[in-house]
């Protein structure tokens, strides 16, 4: 926690789904509107492009832990939907032009021009590299640049590294991403430069003196519309009116490939005494819209609860008789229990139809991961995790913070 001086140096962003949000001025911290966006336009079903992301990431952590890196192909990722994700309005040059941005704290590249092309202004200077990165349920490829980029009022950034699309596939409805996963996920994205890494945003704010501690906080709240105010990002501090209790810290996980993300070890037990995953690594991802376990821990969670198997969404599927049954998770961090209470398990039922279900029935938000467990990328906790708890990455410390807050007990959905 930090002073109120402190909280004045920082900046909460908004995650706006919106094309024309309206800027809400607060106190410490300065806040900007936030909203979550659902865009199902496509085939492709939640499950199947959370799978994809997920192998992605673990092909990327085990060919970086190799000395390698997975070059994205122009074309060779089929296009899919974002789904549901978090968007954050950045201004990138002088004068600025507003892009819309996915937050990913699986990945580190910040990038436009998958939507709006890329405007230069007399602060952008193009570099003599390429850029390119594969995210399973995307890819993009083009040039890299450096220009000042504003994350809101008072938090600026000057040369900051930013990718610009040449070519991009399965970002429908947004202009990039903005990387804020560990900085060492850059590198080998640029070429033929040689450099290590590339500092991301929060590296660059810590560094320039604009922020007091290189962290970043995420606020999400859950929702049951397609668009709502319901998320938030503070770099360089926490903000205590977000979360109930204390944060809980762990260090990073040993255990790659998850050691190179936002990786930690957690053990899931179902009720009182079920156990559903022993301890094993996995990451922490906003990325990655369910929350994902691995194959045999899916089998024992689905066995617990009784459901089935829906073949038109992907996901678990009970009566709301066996949703009145059914008993919480509880996931093992750090040594203190995060329950994920039978609410927080279910996708919110006015938004059914959205993935292909029906109305009468309700369906799980735990996914299967697609592999076994023992691989050292175990499980995902995703947006619908992240909607109960606050998380808190703290990248000087090495480790991953979560606290309760006003909605972890909410029946929302």
């Amino acid at each position: 926690m930090f002073s109120r001086s402190a909280l004045l140096a920082t900046i909460t962003l908004a995650l706006a789904a919106a094309a024309n949000p309206i800027i809400q001025i607060r106190d410490a911290p300065v806040s900007l509107p936030i909203a979550k966006r659902l865009n199902f336009t496509g085939t492709v079903s939640l499950l199947e492009r959370d799978q994809k992301h997920a192998q992605a990431l673990k092909t990327r952590g085990n060919a970086k832990l190799n000395g390698q890196f997975v070059e994205a192909a122009a074309g060779s990722v089929t296009a899919t939907n974002q789904l549901v994700d978090y968007v954050v309005n950045v201004g990138v040059g002088s004068p600025a032009t507003t892009y819309s941005l996915l937050v990913d704290t699986g990945s580190s590249n910040t990038w436009v021009g998958a939507g709006k092309s890329y405007v230069k202004t007399s602060t952008s200077s193009q570099t003599s590299d390429r850029v390119s990165v594969t995210y399973g349920s995307g890819d993009f490829s083009g040039t890299e640049f450096t220009d000042t980029v504003a994350l809101g009022s008072g938090l600026t950034i000057t040369k900051q590294s930013i990718g610009v699309a040449s070519s991009s596939n399965g970002f429908s409805g947004v202009d990039g991403i903005l990387g804020v996963g560990p900085v060492d996920l850059t590198t080998g994205t640029l070429s033929p430069d040689t450099r290590n890494s590339i500092p991301t945003v929060t590296d660059n704010l810590f560094s320039q003196g604009t922020i007091p501690q290189n962290l970043l906080a995420v606020s999400f709240e859950p929702t049951t519309s397609d668009n709502n105010a319901n998320g938030e990002l503070t770099f360089g501090a926490t903000d205590s009116s977000k979360f109930t209790g204390s944060i809980t810290f762990t260090s990073i996980t040993k255990t790659s490939p998850a050691s190179e993300f936002w990786g930690i070890d957690q053990t899931i037990r179902y009720g009182a005494s079920t156990s559903i995953l022993s301890s094993t690594a996995g990451i922490v991802d906003t990325g990655t819209t369910l929350t994902l376990i691995a194959t045999d821990a899916f089998n024992r969670y689905r066995s617990a609860t009784g459901a089935v198997l829906d073949n038109n969404t992907g996901l678990l599927r009970l009566t709301t008789a066996q949703f009145a049954n059914l008993q919480s998770l509880f996931f093992t961090i750090g040594g203190k229990a995060f329950e994920l209470t039978a609410n927080a398990q279910i996708w919110p039922r006015n938004l059914n139809s959205l993935i292909g279900g029906n109305a009468n029935s309700v369906y799980l938000i735990v996914g299967d991961l697609g592999s076994t467990s023992g691989q050292g990328l175990d499980f995902i906790n995703g947006l619908t995790f992240l909607e109960r708890f606050y998380s808190v990455f703290d990248t000087t410390n090495k480790r991953v913070g979560l606290a309760t807050t006003p909605f972890t007990t909410a029946t929302t959905n």
